[in-house]
Formats: structure tokens, sequence, C-alpha cells
């Protein structure tokens, strides 16, 4: 069987470009130590407001000077509604919504997250300047979605 040349050509960088492809993501997930999350944590979403991960909302400080930041998404609000953290400190936060997918982004940062229920979202970031964040929810909730806000308030550490 013969084959054109142009089809050949063609074929080959066809070929050529899908292995540069995949090996331009490999090497960015290897290179740059990025992992697809190899734990994921679950909840029953009738039963947030009683499981013990989530009875004690709001900031923690931790033996290692970080900060662990538990809340819950409900329709239209977060509880709690406003968070306080040192600046500079390493800050986790750990999330689940007790009715339908909400979002939770830090207006100003590169912190965003969707917040599912049935599931713990989970992310650590540092901020490093002290002041007032809005938080909002970045994902449809229902009609009083534009009103879903809380606030972040970052201290200088003491």
């Amino acid at each position: 069987m013969h084959v054109h040349r142009y089809e050949r050509f063609w074929m080959w960088g066809a070929a050529a470009i899908i292995v540069l492809f995949i090996s331009t993501m490999g090497i960015g997930l290897v290179g740059q130590g990025l992992h697809p999350p190899s734990h994921v944590e679950t909840i029953d979403p009738r039963t947030v407001w009683t499981d013990a991960r989530f009875a004690e909302r709001g900031v923690v400080a931790n033996a290692d000077g970080s900060v662990t930041v538990t809340a819950i998404a409900l329709l239209f609000a977060y509880q709690p509604a406003e968070i306080r953290v040192p600046a500079g400190r390493r800050v986790t936060f750990r999330l689940t919504s007790a009715d339908v997918v909400h979002g939770f982004q830090i207006v100003g940062t590169n912190a965003n997250t969707m917040v599912v229920p049935g599931y713990v979202s989970q992310f650590t970031t540092v901020f490093s300047q002290p002041g007032e964040y809005l938080i909002v929810c970045n994902e449809y909730c229902g009609l009083g979605h534009h009103a879903m806000m809380g606030k972040l308030i970052v201290e200088v550490a003491p």
C-alpha cells in the first residue's frame, strides 16, 4: 500500500504534536510538583451541624503557629460570617456545604475553591497583607446568591 508523501508528513506531524502535548503536561505535573488530590474526605451533608469535624466552627490556632479555619456554606451565608486570622501565618481552610454547591473565593487573593455537599474542601494559604477581604460565593446557588458573602480580617500577628 502506497501512502502519499504529504499524507505521511501530516500523520507524523500530528503524532509529534500529540507527543509534545502529552510530554508538556507530564513535565508540568512532575517538574512543578503538581499532583492531584490523593485524599478525598467525605461527610454526610444531613449531619454537617452535628459532625464533630464541623461542630466547632471558626478559627483554631495550632501548636506550630499555623491556623485552621472551619466553616460551613449554606444557602446565602457562611457560618461563621466573619473570620479573623493573623498575617504571615499558614492558614488552612476546611469547608463543607450543608445544602447545594457553593463557591468560596477571597477577593483580591488566589484563594478559591468549590464547596460541594458531601465533601470537605481544604486548601492552605498565607496572607501577607493585613486588611479586610471580602469572601464571595462564585457558584450560583439560588435566588439569594448575590447576597452570599462573608468577611476575612487579616490582623497583624502579635
